[in-house]
């Protein structure tokens, strides 16, 4: 009967390492995750980032173009004045 004993303790041994196995894994997954959760911060930081220096350039443009757009007109109507 001694063998049935020692193949339970073996059996045992198997299963004990199975389990630490799986809470290995399990502990390298939740690593994984929060180092995935980290990337998905820092890219929401750059993206806003992004989005403030775009808003930015487009406000800087658009007072370009309006500046352009009122130095035409005033051209224009010096053009008009003058040479018609």
């Amino acid at each position: 009967m001694e063998p049935v004993g020692e193949d339970r303790s073996v059996t045992d041994d198997r299963v004990v390492r199975v389990l630490e196995e799986v809470r290995d894994l399990q502990r390298q997954l939740l690593a994984a995750y929060g180092q995935a959760l980290e990337n998905q911060r820092e890219a929401i930081r750059t993206q806003q980032e992004a989005a403030q220096r775009a808003r930015v350039m487009l406000r800087v443009v658009g007072v370009i173009l309006a500046i352009v757009f009122v130095m035409v007109l005033v051209l224009l109507r010096y053009v008009l004045r003058h040479y018609t």
